[in-house]
């Protein structure tokens, strides 16, 4: 599977100690995931990772910080805005097929991964997914007003075209 982003990090490289790793997106890479998640632009994205293997061997448990700056559309004035996200996280690595069958909620969520390769690009764009307010709205921006004057409403405006003689009584 190709992504917009890729980071691939062989299992083999984890020792005893951990893995220590940063993903610092390009700026073609910010623009391709920019347009993955429907954002304005992505002007920075990079995303700190601590891998350690678990005890069964096979999975690794990550802990993260995100830190971007996107292009976000306010859903109060529709205007584009700067804004920075950051965001704290931890995710399990799990083989394919080895996933948990309950998910736990309070858990940390899993990503699959086969052939003992993560990819650390993907997880990365997963978080900043994950990490965007639903409902971004710009610092002080405030909804129009609507004036519910009655000489304004639709039909009084529809009425007012027709004309007098053309109204119904």
């Amino acid at each position: 599977m190709t992504t917009e982003l890729s980071r691939p990090v062989s299992l083999a490289k984890i020792g005893a100690e951990g893995l220590a790793i940063v993903v610092r997106a390009t700026p073609e890479e910010c623009a391709a995931v920019a347009a993955r998640m429907d954002l304005p632009a992505i002007q920075s994205l990079e995303c700190f990772f601590h891998l350690t293997a678990e005890d069964d061997g096979v999975s690794i448990f990550a802990q993260g910080r995100l830190c971007a700056e996107v292009t976000r559309i306010c859903v109060t004035s529709a205007e584009e805005f700067e804004t920075l996200v950051e965001d704290d996280f931890a995710v399990r690595f799990v083989p394919a097929g080895k996933e948990r069958e309950d998910p736990d909620p309070d858990l940390p969520d899993e990503i699959l991964f086969e052939a003992d390769m993560i990819d650390l690009g993907e997880a990365t764009a997963e978080q900043l997914g994950l990490a965007l307010d639903p409902y971004p709205r710009m610092e002080g921006a405030t909804a129009p007003t609507i004036d519910d004057d009655e000489d304004t409403s639709p039909f009084s405006v529809l009425a007012r075209r027709a004309g007098p003689d053309q109204t119904r009584q």
